[in-house]
Formats: C-alpha cells, sequence, structure tokens
C-alpha cells in the first residue's frame, strides 16, 4: 500500500513557528514517525512538502499517476481557499484525509471553512501531531475496502 502525505505551506517552520499552536515537533520528526507507523500497518508513506501552490497540484496529479491509494493532506492555509488544490485533489480516485495539528473550528472564522470537505473522506483535527497519525490509521483502513 502506497499512501502521499502532502504538507502543506510554511510546514517546513514547523518546530520553529508559533509553538504554542503546533508545539516543538519539527517536520522531519513528523514524517519520521509516519513512515515508521506506515511500517507497522504495512503501507508505505512517502512526504512532500512545499510552500508553492503550483508545486502542490502537479504532486498530487502524480499522485494520481502513480496509482497512490491514499492521499493525507495538512495543506495549512490553502485548506481555506485554495480552489486550485482542491480541484487536483478531485481528480484523486482513493481515498483523502484532510488533517489539522490545532483544531481549525476552535480558531479565527476564516479557519473555520475547509474548501476540500466536500471531496475528502474525512477531516482529523486539534490532536497536534498526533492528527498525523490518526489520519495515517484512517487513511490504511479506508483504503483497505
Amino acid at each position: 500500500m502506497k499512501i502521499l502525505m502532502l504538507h502543506g505551506i510554511n510546514h517546513d517552520m514547523f518546530g520553529k513557528r508559533d509553538p504554542a499552536q503546533y508545539g516543538t515537533i519539527t517536520l522531519d520528526e513528523i514524517n519520521a514517525s509516519l513512515v515508521a507507523l506506515g511500517k507497522e500497518l504495512g503501507a508505505e508513506v512517502e512526504c512532500f512538502q512545499t510552500n508553492h501552490e503550483g508545486a502542490m497540484c502537479e504532486r498530487i496529479h502524480k499522485g494520481f499517476l502513480d496509482g497512490m491509494d491514499a492521499v493525507l493532506i495538512n495543506a495549512g492555509a490553502w485548506t481555506h481557499y485554495s480552489y486550485g488544490i482542491r480541484d487536483a485533489l478531485a481528480i484523486l480516485t482513493c481515498p483523502v484525509v484532510e488533517l489539522h495539528m490545532s483544531n481549525i473550528h476552535a480558531r479565527e472564522q476564516f479557519r473555520h471553512t475547509s474548501v476540500f470537505a466536500e471531496i475528502v473522506k474525512g477531516q482529523i483535527c486539534g490532536f497536534g501531531a498526533d492528527s498525523y497519525l490518526l489520519a495515517l490509521r484512517a487513511a490504511v483502513s479506508t483504503a483497505k475496502k
């Protein structure tokens, strides 16, 4: 099973950016925990991060062509306004799980809306770095069906 983890804008700054909201865990540490859990669950996890919207869309297209079994996405701020990324995700025929470290529904009003919500299998938010692991478990479980 192949799972693609997509990290969005500013996630390369995890560990430095707003530790009160996101903790001190780094993107490399998150990716390492995803790869390790993936092995336990029988899945190969590939991680990708970009601060460029077009590059994110191109990686989603590649995920479609590569036949990914599931896609996890934490698009950061793009979640709330990127119809380009939404349209790219809609091309996928595999389950897509949206995730966020913070509870986006308990934050600023603009964060309460996800333009991806209508096309993803589900959304996990508010559990810090564990949101990634919960999303991976959900994706593996859903992709097996």
